[in-house]
């Protein structure tokens, strides 16, 4: 008989803690999207950008092949563009 005493009460605590965590939950919008974490498996990733370094020119300006280089990147980044645009 004495052990109810301890029980009723700890169980109406964690009880009332279970109850607060879950208003507050509420509250704070973790129950708003309960759709898009369940399909976004489904979604392809968008292809990872290149950094702005990856598309400068290897060769250093004032060399022989500093307008190729050039005109290399700018028909990448064109295509690029082009790229993005159709999709």
């Amino acid at each position: 008989m004495e052990t109810i005493f301890v029980l009723l009460p700890l169980a109406l605590l964690i009880a009332a803690i279970a109850v607060g965590l879950f208003i507050w939950a509420a509250k704070t919008g973790q129950f708003d999207d309960l759709e898009t974490p369940a399909v976004r498996i489904l979604f392809d990733d968008e292809e990872p950008r290149r950094p702005a370094t990856a598309q400068a020119s290897p060769v250093p300006p004032g060399t022989a092949g500093a307008a190729a280089a050039l005109t290399n990147s700018a028909a990448t980044t064109k295509t690029e563009s082009t790229r993005r645009a159709s999709e």
